[in-house]
């Protein structure tokens, strides 16, 4: 009776964490269709793609792909010197497969709206919002998922734990962060801004505030739920 039980726990147990996996990566192609749409509005990249894709102009020892991959390897030590004993081996290695398997999602998406043309600044400013509201979608279901991050957001995840900070806002200084150095190789180097415009600012102005409207209009639709039981 009791080996019943526990199988069926342990059955309950893993289709729920095969559930949120599968959350995860499903916010992990949202977040993918975001970047691609902010690609295809020419507007500047997303802040966290603009510091790889800055350093790839200036230097042909890695791709973009290949820096992107650098960087996030410099938030997993960030992320493991912050939380020490509180960090999670497994979800670290989960965050290293990811980072390489986002690059290929984004690729997948860049090619998904390959065909799309965008030929007015109207419409490369629409496609730039709508960049920003998929992206911020796609970050707030990984938070849902609640098992793995991207290496960027689970550093900021990860400083958010140790000083109190709301995460979301603490995305919003690495965003603008990431933008402001991005500038400054480009212009140090190349003379020019390349990559970071107008729509790189936005997107770091909007993105973490969406995420905050959503994270409230989830609550708020579970309070709303609660009340009608």
């Amino acid at each position: 009776m009791n080996s019943n039980m526990n199988e069926s726990e342990n059955k309950i147990i893993n289709n729920k964490i095969a559930h949120r996996y599968l959350l995860f990566i499903i916010g992990l192609f949202i977040a993918s269709m975001g970047v691609a749409f902010s690609t295809k509005a020419g507007l500047g990249t997303s802040p966290v793609a603009s510091v790889p894709y800055s350093i790839s102009l200036v230097s042909s020892l890695f791709t973009f792909g290949g820096w992107l991959n650098l960087l996030s390897v410099i938030q997993i030590v960030i992320q493991v010197l912050l939380l020490r004993n509180k960090c999670k081996p497994v979800e670290i290695i989960i965050q290293t497969v990811l980072a390489f398997v986002y690059g290929y999602l984004t690729n997948l998406s860049c090619w998904l709206i390959r065909q799309v043309e965008v030929r007015s600044y109207v419409g490369q400013v629409f496609f730039m919002l709508m960049g920003c509201v998929i992206l911020a979608f796609g970050i707030w279901v990984q938070l849902k998922g609640n098992v793995a991050m991207l290496p960027g957001e689970a550093m900021n995840r990860a400083i958010s734990q140790v000083t109190g900070k709301r995460y979301e806002n603490v995305k919003i200084f690495f965003d603008i962060f990431y933008i402001a150095l991005s500038a400054v190789i480009c212009l140090v180097v190349l003379g020019r801004l390349e990559g970071v415009r107008e729509g790189s600012i936005v997107a770091a102005i909007l993105v973490g505030n969406i995420i905050k409207v959503y994270s409230k209009l989830f609550d708020m639709l579970v309070r709303h739920g609660e009340a009608n039981r």
